[in-house]
């Protein structure tokens, strides 16, 4: 398996994951940068007016990426993200829609202090247009690399 590991992380947490899942795996990485980084005033969830809040309030709004990446020499495409409202950032959704993924299989995995991964692969499948979608996972930051290695074995089945 050829595998890339593409991640948005808003504070970092999603970043030190995803890292770490990809040395676990041999992948590459690839940061999914917004156009317009987010200030913490963007990120204030508790603001209805906030930039985020504003964002996952319109399931059809794609946050510009600040680049994008090829990713036709990958079988597999990681996709790491903070759980945003029970789901994944809409800016998730422009990267891979970014993507020729024809062919491909697109994993998601999530941070989150509690939130489950909701409906996250339902709402991120109509983005990942020829690719098979399989079922994520939500990790505690925590999580070790034993505990990646197992479910990696076990989504590659």
């Amino acid at each position: 398996m050829k595998a890339l590991v593409a991640y948005f992380s808003a504070s970092g947490v999603t970043a030190k994951l995803a890292k770490r899942l990809a040395d676990v795996i041999g992948a590459d990485t690839f940061e999914i940068k917004p156009a317009v980084p987010y200030s913490a005033a963007d990120l204030d969830w508790t603001d209805s007016r906030s930039r985020s809040s504003v964002e996952m309030k319109n399931k059809s709004f794609r946050p510009q990426i600040a680049e994008t990446v090829d990713v036709s020499a990958y079988d597999t495409v990681f996709v790491g993200f903070p759980i945003w409202w029970y789901v994944a950032p809409t800016i998730v959704n422009t990267f891979l829609e970014s993507c020729d993924l024809e062919g491909k299989t697109v994993i998601p995995f999530a941070t989150s202090g509690g939130s489950g991964m909701g409906n996250t692969v339902k709402e991120l499948a109509p983005s990942c247009k020829g690719a098979v979608v399989r079922e994520g996972k939500r990790f505690k930051a925590s999580a070790q690399e034993s505990e990646l290695r197992e479910w990696v074995k076990d989504v590659e089945k």
